[in-house]
This record gives structure tokens, C-alpha cells and sequence, in this order.
């Protein structure tokens, strides 16, 4: 109809996917380091190519920040996994730390993942340590029930690296977005939970 209301996508997505067609979206993360572009890789790869490999498809320690074909690279899943390096440079996910500090998570609540056509806005309503299974291949998220199961945990993780935001409720209706890296110790991942609240059509 015509009340559609569409906005200016600031990312140049024709450039990125001429440079790469693995390139899905791209992340924001106010007061972090994090605004980079999300890969996810093509069939022929392996499914972590992108954990060692940059933007130009060349290895590179750092890697990239990538979804695993698991997912869908419109980003319209239950729970959407991304993946980036804790770098002691400051740079691919490392910042996302600075969800430990509580006084950063209370005033850092949102970020945002733009997709050609789309961009989406999610809440962050949990940010925790959490051991290092593969979450995608250890839930069934197509399962209404075990998705609203792991919602209950996602919102009151049982950790003592935790920060969760009051009153925000997540429901197996929503769609939410877990931004995962490394920390020091190999049996734990760092674990950041957004919920998304606006999605907006571009031109």
C-alpha cells in the first residue's frame, strides 16, 4: 500500500556484495567499537570460514563477523547467532565487554543490523557468560516450546557474569539476535541478547 514509509539505508550494500556476496548485513553497536559488516559464507566454504578470514576472502587472524548457514541471512529467525573475535585490539567483537559493566548496560540499550532492504532495531535485554556450547545446534528454536524454554533463561541466566534489563519482556512471538565472542576461558562464551522492537523497509 502506499502508507509504507521507506527510509535511506546508510550502508551501501551494492558496493559490499560487488567486493562480496557473502556480505548479509552490517552491525552497529553504539559506544562500542563494533560497526562492521556481517558475512555469512556460501555453500561451497566451510561454515566458519569467516571465523579466520576478512572482508577480501583473505585469512586474517581477526576473521570477520559472521552468521553460520544455521541461520537465515535475512535475519528473520527466532534466535540469531553472530559471531565475532574477542581481539585484545579493541576491534571485531572485544567492546562487546563492556556489557559487564552495569552502569554501560543501563545506558546502552539498543543496536542495530542493517540488511539490504531493512533496517532492524533490537533492545539488549541480557548480556552474560555462558558455556561454550553450539547454542543453534543444541536447541530446536522451530519449537515454539523450546524456544519460549530457553527465552526464560536467555531473560534470567543463571551466571555470575550477568547484566539483565528490567522489564522487558521477550515472548516466542519476538525474534532476538545473540551477539556471541570468546573470553579468556575456552569453556565460556560472552553472550549479548537483543530483542527486535523496529524493523523498517528501505529504499
Amino acid at each position: 500500500s502506499s502508507d509504507i514509509i521507506y527510509v535511506d539505508n546508510p550502508i551501501d550494500f551494492a558496493t559490499l556484495q560487488a567486493q562480496n556476496p557473502d556480505v548479509c548485513g552490517w552491525i552497529n553497536v553504539p559506544n562500542t567499537n563494533i560497526d562492521y559488516p556481517i558475512l555469512q559464507s556460501s555453500p561451497d566454504k566451510d561454515n566458519d570460514f569467516y571465523i579466520n578470514h576478512n572482508l577480501e576472502g583473505k585469512y586474517s587472524v581477526a576473521g570477520s563477523i559472521y552468521i553460520q548457514r544455521n541461520n537465515s541471512n535475512q535475519f528473520t529467525d527466532r534466535n540469531t547467532v553472530i559471531y565475532g573475535h574477542n581481539m585484545k585490539n579493541k576491534t571485531m567483537f572485544r567492546t562487546l565487554h563492556n556489557f559487564r559493566d552495569p552502569n554501560f548496560f543501563e545506558q546502552n540499550e539498543f543496536f542495530t543490523i542493517y540488511t539490504p532492504g531493512h533496517i532492524k532495531t533490537y533492545r539488549i535485554f541480557s548480556a552474560y557468560r555462558y558455556d561454550n556450547r553450539h547454542i543453534l545446534n543444541s536447541f530446536d528454536f522451530t519449537d515454539k516450546a523450546v524456544y519460549e524454554e530457553y527465552l526464560k533463561f536467555a531473560t534470567n541466566p543463571v551466571s555470575l557474569i550477568k547484566n539483565v534489563r528490567e522489564g522487558v519482556k521477550v515472548t516466542a512471538d519476538d525474534q532476538i539476535v545473540t551477539l556471541s565472542t570468546c573470553i579468556s576461558d575456552k569453556r565460556y562464551r560472552y553472550l549479548v541478547q537483543g530483542v527486535l522492537i523496529k524493523d523498517e523497509l528501505t529504499k
